[in-house]
């Protein structure tokens, strides 16, 4: 007689995503950019970040912050073999009622003219990264603010924050031989050639965007913003990875900056 044999189920346990796949999120949600599952918002109108200050200066400017204070710390070098400026940053954007963002800046007061040679040495960056040349009340992240910019993809803006805590308004160029351009690319046979250096002056209460699409000298572009800003005001140039935790770099080389308008070159 056979004796019967009881057959236990073996259960095996299987985690839903392996250990390594499950590291937090060093940011919260609505800072990581947009993809097929997920669309970047405004940051919730409370939340805010205290400025992280370096009073070292650095070339032509006097002190560096990271505006917002991004959750991986950004840092900068200067070359005066070259006269450039590297800025590496994360930071989920400059744009809706707070920044994030590297800050290279000098305290000024009345006219400015700057400008500068843009380079982003990974060409494999987010294509909405940007290179910014800025000019703000205060290093507080939502500050009132005008911003000229240059996207990892080609797009040109100028962007203002008429107050604290106000989303920011722009105007967008997308440079190309005809419209209906998607999102900030410029069309992919143009973008090493264009739009290497930009500017913004300030003159009084206006705040003008100069571009150099192919080198030629450099020229107003699109019409002039008006804000108000109370002296002395930050003026200098930054960098924004747009990814709220992961560094990249942009290099901005031939800067002007100078305290007075007409000046931009």
């Amino acid at each position: 007689m056979m004796t019967a044999l009881r057959l236990l189920p073996v259960i095996l346990l299987l985690s839903a995503a392996p250990l390594a796949a499950q590291t937090p999120q060093l940011a919260p949600d609505w800072a990581y950019p947009d993809t097929p599952t997920h669309h970047q918002v405004a940051p919730p109108p409370d939340f805010h970040r205290q400025p992280t200050t370096e009073m070292k200066s650095i070339g032509a400017f006097d002190g560096q912050t990271d505006v917002g204070s991004a959750v991986v710390p950004g840092s900068s070098s200067y070359d005066p073999a070259t006269r450039s400026y590297r800025i590496t940053s994360a930071g989920y954007n400059v744009w809706y009622t707070r920044d994030e963002f590297r800050y290279l800046w000098k305290k000024m007061s009345g006219d400015v003219s700057l400008a500068a040679d843009i380079a982003y040495p990974d060409p494999n960056g987010y294509g909405d990264r940007k290179a910014v040349l800025v000019i703000r009340q205060s290093l507080d992240d939502d500050s009132k603010e005008a911003v000229a910019a240059l996207h990892g993809a080609g797009m040109i803006h100028i962007a203002w924050r008429s107050d604290p805590g106000v989303r920011v308004k722009d105007m967008e160029y997308r440079i190309g031989s005809r419209g209906g351009l998607p999102g900030g690319k410029s069309p992919d046979s143009l973008v090493p050639a264009i739009a290497k250096r930009i500017g913004i002056e300030k003159h009084g209460d206006e705040f003008q965007l100069y571009v150099s699409l192919f080198g030629e000298p450099m020229h107003a572009w699109g019409a002039p913003i008006t804000l108000h800003l109370d002296g002395p005001f930050y003026v200098g140039i930054g960098f924004c990875a747009h990814l709220p935790d992961k560094l990249d770099t942009a290099i901005l080389s031939n800067v002007v900056v100078e305290n007075r308008a007409g000046k931009v070159r």
